[in-house]
């Protein structure tokens, strides 16, 4: 199992380091995560105060330089707010920079500043998206395009360059709880990432199945129909050093973001619960993070990539520690126990 790490490029809010500093720590947590053995290191695009990676194929052209191994994504490209041609050269020529380690996941995003930021019409989310996603594939496959569509001026026998290293650059579609979604990937022989941030992992298994399934109907073998799984986790020596660590800035975000959608505040109660045995948190020590991906990964019908997502208000010195822990424990830990099972 690919084991890596997301990141949104939090903004620092209460420390005094500039945002300047931010992204080169952030650079700096991507190296280590190559130096440790990470497969993958995925980084978000927003629009928002708090977070500093609306041009994430920049800093991930940053991190190729300093890299050699792991792979370099979005998580996710949103793609209903973007021109899939500049898409598609962006991460070309990151690919091309890395010497072949770019992969693209795409999806609608679970935030919408940027639809009124680039003059889009919010009502016309899911009909941009497909649309979007169309060209996008055929640009992947192809040199020459000859398109039309409603939102995008057409294309006719129109080169696109640069072309990657990789004979077809991987695009993953990122998904979270819409059942047209899965079935969209499968449909396509997407590779498909899951965002499970809150609830119960296990409860995502009926959609998985529905994706699987509409993939084998179109013609796709299981083992090209990859599933991955994002999930929110931080790990630490002990889970009570873990929880210590992670729960006040994570209590604070989703309570602020919770605010903006009608939720109630995080309590403890709640945290608590979604870091049980089959909750979707990911946050105690290396031995029961690893067992806990396993659990997943079993009742989800098998993963091939697990990412955690700790942007929380944590301390680079602690990311830093969690991502050496998460490379060389709970990874090792993961794959040796995958492959006694098999």
């Amino acid at each position: 199992m690919e084991i890596g790490i997301d990141s949104f490029a939090a903004a620092p809010t209460k420390s005094n380091i500039s945002h300047s500093q931010a992204l080169n720590e952030l650079l700096e947590r991507i190296e280590l995560a190559d130096k440790v053995g990470l497969d993958v290191f995925g980084l978000g695009e927003h629009y928002r105060k708090e977070f500093l990676d609306s041009a994430s194929s920049m800093i991930l052209a940053a991190a190729a330089s300093r890299t050699k191994k792991i792979i370099l994504t979005s998580a996710v490209t949103v793609l209903s707010a973007a021109d899939p041609v500049r898409v598609f050269q962006n991460f070309s020529t990151l690919d091309l920079i890395s010497k072949g380690r770019a992969e693209i996941v795409v999806g609608r995003g679970s935030f919408t500043e940027s639809f009124p930021l680039f003059g889009l019409n919010l009502h016309e989310y899911d009909a941009l998206f497909k649309e979007k996603l169309d060209l996008l594939l055929k640009i992947r496959d192809n040199e020459f395009i000859t398109w039309s569509g409603k939102y995008r001026a057409a294309l006719n026998n129109q080169p696109i360059y640069p072309r990657p290293m990789q004979k077809k650059l991987p695009i993953w579609l990122g998904v979270g709880g819409t059942p047209a979604s899965f079935a969209r990937a499968g449909e396509l022989g997407l590779p498909l990432m899951v965002a499970v941030i809150g609830g119960d992992t296990h409860r995502f298994r009926p959609l998985i199945d529905l994706y699987r399934q509409a993939g084998r109907r179109a013609g796709y073998s299981l083992e090209q129909l990859p599933v991955g799984l994002h999930s929110l986790g931080y790990v630490a020596n002990t889970k009570d050093e873990a929880i210590a660590d992670y729960y006040p800035g994570y209590a604070e975000m989703f309570t602020k973001i919770g605010k903006e959608r009608g939720f109630a505040p995080v309590t403890r109660e709640r945290f608590d619960m979604q870091n049980d045995e089959m909750g979707a948190l990911m946050v105690a020590d290396p031995q029961e993070v690893a067992a806990k991906i396993l659990r997943h990964s079993e009742a989800l019908g098998g993963i091939s990539r697990f990412t955690f997502q700790m942007d929380a208000g944590l301390s680079h010195e602690k990311l830093c520690k969690s991502i050496e822990l998460i490379g060389t424990k709970v990874a090792p830990l993961v794959n040796k126990q995958k492959g006694s099972n098999k």
